[in-house]
């Protein structure tokens, strides 16, 4: 008896962009782009000289390198001579921002690398759910959504998930 083989049409087969292949990510959306600017300039307008604040920020870790969507970075001199490619030293917090086809299990696993790393905090934000898990450790975490205000002890941050997730356009 004859079996049929069945095979997989290559033009069903998910095509990755450069963006996806160099980064290792799904290519971010309008709205990860606009979430990541809110965080970056509240973060900046409302913590001025605590913070670095820094987008697609490469870092070195023991286990694999990792580009997380935002870093938040202990302030340092800046030196344009000596321009780091992979940072070798843990930020305080590590944001990732959820992509359309993204699954949120990837970026569950990645807190667990980023607290192997030394980092203090990682924060998951869920778009479609207008949504931010903090973590504050492994198996620690709290949940913020619309009318509330994240805060992560870790760092002595506050912000009011309203201005955040506002429907208003900017």
């Amino acid at each position: 008896m004859l079996k049929k083989i069945h095979t997989m049409d290559v033009a069903t087969l998910p095509v990755l962009s450069d963006y996806e292949i160099e980064r290792g990510k799904p290519m971010p959306s309008k709205i990860h782009a606009l979430l990541t600017k809110r965080l970056i300039v509240f973060l900046v307008n409302y913590y001025p000289g605590r913070f670095d604040v820094l987008p697609e920020l490469t870092l070195e870790m023991p286990s694999e390198r990792s580009i997380p969507d935002i870093c938040i970075c202990p302030l340092e001199p800046v030196d344009f001579f000596h321009d780091e490619v992979k940072r070798k030293d843990p930020p305080l917090v590590t944001i990732e921002i959820l992509s359309p086809s993204q699954v949120l299990q990837t970026l569950i696993d990645k807190t667990n690398d980023y607290f192997s790393f030394g980092v203090k905090s990682c924060w998951v934000v869920i778009p479609s759910l207008q949504s931010i898990y903090v973590f504050k450790g492994p198996l620690d975490h709290d949940v913020y959504t619309l009318g509330e205000e994240l805060y992560d002890p870790n760092v002595d941050v506050r912000i009011p998930m309203d201005v955040i997730f506002s429907t208003k356009p900017g």
